[in-house]
């Protein structure tokens, strides 16, 4: 957390376990800045993130006593939070890749530029349009992979901080990396052979 928050005390963590709801609702104000981040990041679709960042926080406070303090109380938020996310992942039936016929204009003249290496400005929101484009191609990975990716890849994270978060050994989260971002190339390099298919003119 910033310097200038408040920081969450072992008095705090008592209380909470005590029934203090005034400092219940505290907690939940001090880690809310913290999990609706990583849920936001790691959201599957279809999903209302106040609806996952409830469930998340439903398990925080059921499992308060098996927080053991040998880590900061945020890592271990933080593992519960990305843990909730992982499972709901699981549960969502596979879709499938998505073709240039799927794509909207801009995103299809984003994807063009990224893979001819086009030097031309982008866009104003091209970073958003990015984003949203590798949302789309998650579709290639499995849950694991798009978690791994997005952890080391889209938050720069390092590889020890993915076992933390994780609780996974570090050649289980090289190896998953490894596949997913093969996955995601193999998927630009169909998209890229793929003939465009015209699109008609705007009226």
């Amino acid at each position: 957390m910033d310097d200038g928050q408040k920081q969450i005390t072992p008095e705090i963590l008592d209380a909470v376990r005590n029934g203090d709801d005034a400092v219940s609702r505290q907690l939940v104000d001090m880690l809310y800045p913290l999990v609706i981040s990583i849920v936001r990041n790691h959201l599957p679709r279809s999903e209302a993130e106040e609806d996952l960042t409830q469930e998340v926080f439903m398990k925080i406070f059921s499992r308060m006593d098996q927080y053991s303090a040998r880590q900061p109380f945020e890592h271990w938020v933080s593992r519960i939070t990305l843990n909730t996310c992982y499972d709901r992942l699981r549960r969502q039936k596979s879709r499938r890749v998505m073709s240039y016929g799927e794509m909207g204009a801009e995103e299809s003249d984003f994807l063009e530029r990224a893979l001819t290496g086009d030097p031309r400005p982008r866009r104003e929101g091209g970073r958003e349009l990015a984003f949203d484009l590798l949302e789309r191609l998650f579709a290639a990975l499995k849950p694991r992979e798009q978690m791994v990716v997005r952890l080391l890849d889209l938050e720069e994270k390092s590889v020890a901080e993915v076992c933390e978060l994780t609780g996974w050994g570090a050649s289980r989260v090289r190896v998953t990396a490894m596949r997913g971002r093969r996955k995601l190339a193999a998927t630009l390099q169909h998209l890229e052979r793929t003939p465009k298919t015209p699109r008609p003119p705007e009226s």
